[in-house]
């Protein structure tokens, strides 16, 4: 999925413990996105900022769901749920459920930051630590035209599904 006009993003693995703050950078090292953590609160509760502060997208944990489940919101509209499914037999997935038809599913090894969106079968990004020279990060491709602040705030619930018994939360 390398294409030229894709664009790249570095994340920290293990980012995320109760009123952790962190900043989401492109490729070339330019902080492009900050995450703020809301602390004491109860479920995980996430503000996804562009660089001034201004708030692109909420994400909520819902908690009482079968499995988990995130809420992700646009200036107060639910713009997506980000749900781990709970009966597959032999990988793990999670369903990214959009308005409209364009859902997104993530498959892959979720635990060793190796999977993809697709939608349709499609991908449209592609998480991995294979083009990062660091162990405790990992980078998100996503395609031209996609939604990045969508993806990566997926790419931020899974790691947060995936890691829910890690230290610190």
């Amino acid at each position: 999925m390398t294409g030229e006009d894709n664009v790249r993003y570095v994340m920290k693995q293990k980012f995320l413990s109760w009123g952790d703050d962190f900043t989401i950078q492109d490729a070339e090292g330019r902080d492009a996105f900050f995450v703020d953590g809301k602390a004491f609160s109860i479920g995980a509760k996430l503000s996804f900022q562009d660089m001034s502060g201004n708030e692109l997208l909420f994400i909520r944990q819902k908690l009482l769901s079968w499995g988990p489940t995130y809420e992700i919101y646009r200036g107060g509209v639910q713009v997506a749920v980000v749900k781990k499914e709970l009966f597959t037999l032999f990988h793990c997935t999670f369903m990214v459920d959009v308005p409209g038809p364009d859902d997104l599913v993530a498959e892959g090894d979720f635990l060793d930051h190796e999977y993809v969106f697709r939608r349709g079968g499609t991908p449209v990004a592609t998480v991995s630590k294979q083009w990062l020279s660091w162990t405790d990060t990992y980078g998100v491709e996503v395609n031209d035209g996609e939604d990045d602040a969508l993806l990566l705030a997926s790419a931020v619930v899974v790691d947060m599904a995936c890691h829910e018994n890690r230290k610190g939360r």
